[in-house]
């Protein structure tokens, strides 16, 4: 079920809100986490049925070794060790073979000129964020930082629909606790605000704008074939667009996540912190994607190393670290390609730092700017000859406005089409490096008075009626995170 679908908007989450809190009216805590949980699955299940099996198995075999860490049969180190070891070949195996194995035997073929050939496999929705989600649940078990859980709280835990689909990754130890506040059991009118508001916000940066800009994308990708010759203008609108259109789409997905989850009283981890402002790429790494930038930091570039085996071994965990990070977006060479030019990027800022020579800010956020701009063109592109043709095409001053490909003929061909990309632009880039975080936004809102309160409400009302128009008239429209 998509965050952007009426079902969801006019009918899944105002039941699964309402009959959460009259539960909790009754002080039936269990029943509501059960409530939650049955909620989560039909989420889920929406999408297609025959993969919630694979949900509740992946989920259950966790806990069960993740308890088992607890008893005395496996205080033992070696025993402990060998548990973590089986449970995470367990999780890699499961999401590789989902994941991974078109992607192996499409490679094996080439390399060894066969002909091998395996039943098309359907990626389940989500399975990489639940499987990293568990992962760190079975690392700090391990360690013997996970306490013991009940399966209830277990499920509720990698089954939270606002987070189920496209994260953010949790971790146990900042949700847990919340799932058995008693604190957070009663209806809280100001969260409810809070998180409409927010949902909106990423509503309105879905379908307003990432969904605008998704054309340009859709249409402009394609014409950089290897015969494809795109003007200038051209380039630089559809590079411009999936760079805005992903920040949007991804960005407007988290609020809406963040705002589903505020209603219910629980905070889920910011995930996004105005990427596009950030000043290296490491600082970038910092601010998009928080929660997979903890995970592969935490349980990969620290458990390789991290910086404290000398300057050597502290760049190749940092290329190994970003390497993995472009493969777990796909399996694709092209996501390889990326996460290794991000960890060339933050080799080079490290040997930049080592120079003391600081750059004034607005060059910094510049330069850094371009370097995400250019790199999505390898991130979105299917292959090199598509993705060289269209970089190429930023730079082609023999071919300046006049449209050269077909592709594009349905949004160059007319001038007209000018003033409207240029507002567009405008707005999202106004929005992009101008304009606080949406957590920030709802934050500073004061709805204890009634004209205030009367004000913002009229203000969302109105943003939530045009994202609901758009959304009526343009067709479906899965977020790009979905993907992955």
């Amino acid at each position: 079920m998509l965050f952007n679908s009426a079902a969801y908007i006019f009918l899944f989450l105002p039941v699964v809100v309402v009959f959460y809190y009259v539960l909790l009216k009754f002080r039936l805590i269990v029943v509501s986490k059960i409530w939650l949980v049955l909620a989560s699955v039909l989420f889920y299940s929406w999408w297609d049925p025959k993969y919630t099996a694979l949900l509740l198995i992946s989920m259950l075999l966790n806990f069960g070794i993740g308890s088992a860490f607890l008893s005395k049969y496996f205080e033992d180190k070696t025993k402990r060790k060998f548990l973590l070891i089986f449970g995470l070949t367990l999780n890699i195996l499961i999401l590789g073979y989902f994941k991974y194995a078109n992607f192996f035997i499409d490679n094996l073929n080439f390399v060894l000129h066969t002909d091998i050939q395996i039943a098309k496999i359907i990626l389940p929705l989500g399975i990489s964020f639940f499987t990293f989600t568990q992962i760190t649940y079975l690392v700090d078990a391990y360690k013997k930082e996970a306490r013991e859980y009940d399966v209830l709280s277990y499920l509720l835990f990698v089954t939270f629909f606002p987070h189920l689909i496209a994260g953010p990754i949790l971790h146990h130890g900042e949700m847990m606790p919340q799932f058995n506040d008693i604190k957070r059991k009663v209806l809280k009118y100001k969260n409810i605000i809070s998180g409409l508001f927010l949902f909106i916000i990423g509503l309105f940066k879905k379908t307003i704008i990432a969904d605008t800009l998704s054309i340009y994308v859709a249409n402009g990708y394609p014409a950089g074939g290897a015969d494809a010759t795109i003007s200038i203008i051209e380039g630089w609108i559809i590079v411009i667009s999936y760079t805005l259109q992903i920040y949007f789409d991804f960005s407007g997905y988290t609020d809406m996540a963040l705002g589903s989850a505020k209603m219910l009283n629980i905070d889920l981890p910011i995930n996004f912190n105005s990427p596009y402002k950030a000043i290296s790429v490491q600082d970038f790494w910092k601010r998009w994607h928080i929660t997979l930038s903890r995970f592969l930091r935490d349980y990969i570039y620290i458990p390789l190393g991290g910086n404290r085996k000398g300057e050597i071994r502290m760049y190749s965990n940092l290329l190994t670290t970003m390497l993995i990070g472009g493969l777990w977006h796909g399996a694709s060479w092209m996501f390889v390609f990326w996460g290794a030019l991000h960890g060339i990027a933050q080799i080079i800022n490290k040997l930049w730092q080592k120079t003391h020579i600081e750059l004034p800010k607005p060059v910094s956020i510049f330069i850094t700017f371009m370097f995400i701009n250019f790199t999505w063109i390898i991130f979105r592109a299917e292959n090199l000859m598509q993705a060289k043709n269209i970089f190429m095409s930023l730079f082609d001053i023999n071919n300046f406005i006049i449209p050269r490909t077909h592709h594009l003929d349905f949004i160059f061909h007319h001038s007209a089409k000018y003033p409207f990309i240029i507002v567009i632009f405008t707005l999202a880039l106004l929005i992009v490096f101008l304009c606080p975080n949406s957590n920030k936004i709802v934050s500073m809102i004061n709805v204890d008075s009634k004209k205030s309160a009367v004000f913002y409400s009229f203000l969302f009302a109105i943003i939530f009626i045009a994202a609901i128009i758009k959304l009526c008239c343009v067709p479906y429209s899965e977020f790009i995170y979905f993907n992955f």
